[in-house]
């Protein structure tokens, strides 16, 4: 089969900055920033505003209101009986701020779906979203976007990115209930007297600030007070708030949209976000992902969804299985059920089913590593994509060296535990331009789509920025079914 790369390289970018919070030390420090700023006269206080306006104002959207926010959020530390001057209080919010460049690392592991506006296209064209893993300093992933379009020839057309990067408003749960603690800790394999301790004197409902102090404070009791109990708080925290909302202007572009780590559980990054266009059985349609949370010590599988790419719902993934990385949907229900693949063991690919997105307790094997490409362990890359002769799943194989390449299987598209056929040969692999990145000799890709006949696959390189390759659909499936 012949593979076409287009070349058309998608490169980090380390002028695009996050403006986020900064958040001090201890609360000593921070009581003693606002005194700083509370003792100076209000002559330097605009002075000293005017220069922050002249050096950032240019490098981000309202940042006057994202002053006045981070005030607000730490304002309980501020005597209220005085009366401070907006720019002031401007000026103690900045205190609080800080930019991160967010793509400086890595702009790679794309997935691609077709855009919800088809509108106003050349003939034979389509409009399409890519998502990215972008890393910044200390390893810190995030989500970010680009629209593009696929032309009748199948030429890749991005649409230039924004120099601005603005963050969502975020709503989040007010409650949990002590039920779902019980059965996350009995999952988790949490259960000990510390955990039986905490869930007694919970109430029947709680907010994860009540959480947090009970476990905080459980700690400090003597009987309680070790390692391995701080290391039970750290995960029983990583259970909860993982579930948010978040919302976007409609009239902000797509590639100025970034998802940042929010909860405990995503702390240390949201990766590999593996996006899919869902049909569901009544004809409607929505989105998708599933991505790996990391905090620093432990990974977690969460489920994210939206309709417009403007509103999106982030829940975890529940279940005996519903664990490890690699974690991908179908793109609709098969035989009234969700299919999702994974790879529960590092190794090998599974396949599960259930009647609730949200919970996966059982697993099948799907197929092992087989050939000498994929000896280390394989997975998925991406979503199954519909075909007239099966389920179209590209896979990824880790080889001696640790080198990844990019493979193809096909399952039975009504029965998806029956394998039809893989490639013997890696799809995919790094060339001598690809192999230099963060992590060498690495190609790897979260979602690919078909247009025109053609296989059109977003990959990353290296771990580092993302290129795109084309492949004949005809070719790849009379390949897969050769035997």
């Amino acid at each position: 089969m012949k593979i076409e790369k287009t070349h058309f390289i998608l490169k980090p970018d380390p002028k695009k900055v996050l403006l986020r919070s900064f958040e001090p030390a201890t609360e000593n420090q921070l009581i003693n920033i606002i005194a700083r700023i509370i003792n100076l006269s209000e002559d330097e206080v605009i002075k000293e505003i005017g220069k922050i306006n002249k050096e950032f104002k240019s490098r981000h959207r309202n940042i006057t209101e994202f002053f006045l926010k981070r005030f607000h959020q730490v304002s309980e530390y501020v005597d209220g009986s005085l009366k401070l001057s907006k720019v002031r209080q401007m000026l103690i919010g900045a205190s609080f701020c800080m930019e991160y460049s967010f793509e400086s690392s890595a702009l790679f592991n794309p997935a691609m779906v077709w855009h919800p506006d088809q509108s106003n296209l050349p003939a034979g064209s389509k409009r399409f979203i890519m998502s990215l893993r972008a890393t910044g300093e200390g390893h810190i992933s995030s989500i970010v976007f680009r629209a593009g379009v696929l032309d009748a020839i199948n030429n890749v057309i991005i649409e230039e990115s924004g120099s601005f990067v603005t963050s969502p408003e975020v709503a989040v749960y007010p409650s949990y209930d002590k039920l779902t603690l019980q059965k996350n800790i009995i999952e988790s394999d949490l259960v000990c007297d510390f955990a039986d301790k905490v869930l007694s004197q919970l109430g029947d409902t709680f907010t994860l600030n009540e959480l947090k102090q009970l476990l905080n404070s459980t700690l400090t009791q003597s009987q309680f007070r070790n390692e391995k109990n701080k290391l039970i708080t750290h995960l029983i925290l990583s259970l909860f708030g993982s579930e948010y909302e978040i919302f976007y202007d409609a009239d902000l572009p797509l590639s100025e949209r970034i998802i940042f780590p929010r909860s405990f559980a995503e702390s240390n990054g949201i990766e590999d976000a593996r996006f899919v266009q869902f049909q569901g059985e009544d004809g409607s349609e929505q989105y998708y992902a599933t991505y790996t949370a990391y905090n620093g010590m432990r990974i977690q599988s969460q489920l994210m969804e939206t309709k417009d790419f403007l509103h999106f719902k982030i829940d975890k993934l529940s279940g005996s299985e519903a664990k490890n990385k690699g974690m991908a949907l179908f793109p609709r229900k098969i035989n009234g059920m969700y299919a999702m693949l994974s790879r529960q063991d590092n190794e090998n690919n599974f396949i599960m089913f259930s009647d609730d997105i949200h919970f996966w307790n059982t697993k099948k094997l799907l197929f092992k590593p087989t050939f000498n490409w994929e000896m280390v362990q394989s997975g998925n890359c991406g979503s199954p994509i519909e075909t007239e002769l099966g389920w179209l799943v590209l896979t990824h194989g880790v080889g001696p060296v640790r080198k990844y390449c990019i493979g193809a299987t096909l399952l039975d598209i009504k029965d998806p535990t029956k394998v039809i056929g893989r490639l013997k040969e890696p799809l995919l692999s790094a060339d001598e331009n690809e192999r230099e990145g963060y992590v060498p000799n690495v190609v790897y890709t979260c979602g690919s789509l078909i247009h025109n006949n053609a296989l059109i696959i977003p990959y990353a390189m290296s771990d580092y920025a993302t290129n795109f390759a084309k492949v004949n659909l005809q070719d790849l499936l009379k390949e897969l079914t050769s035997d």
